[in-house]
């Protein structure tokens, strides 16, 4: 086994520690999924999701379901350290079976 120092960024976290603890985040990793979705001109907002929005399994089928089923997973990934998306990204786990527009 060999020390590497202190931890800095493992596997898309970035870490820093503070007087009182370890601060973890992935900012980068957030961006790089923004990019990947073609969405950088996006804003963030308060809410991810629309209170009270309800998902339908109707309509056209997504083009590319292995491109939503990747950006789902990158973005569950992300719930590590963002755990105020997980109610959003929990809604479109559900329809990674068979994803609509």
């Amino acid at each position: 086994m060999t020390d590497l120092g202190p931890l800095n960024y493992f596997l898309r976290i970035h870490a820093t520690g503070t007087a009182s603890g370890m601060f973890l985040y992935q900012r980068q990793y957030a961006t790089e999924i923004i990019e990947w979705a073609g969405m950088p001109t996006c804003h963030p907002c308060r809410t991810p999701v629309e209170p009270g929005a309800k998902l339908t399994s109707h309509g056209p089928h997504v083009r590319d379901p292995t491109l939503y089923q990747s950006l789902v997973g990158a973005l569950h990934y992300l719930t590590f350290t963002r755990p105020d998306i997980s109610y959003a990204v929990q809604q479109i786990c559900l329809f990674m079976h068979d994803p609509r527009e």
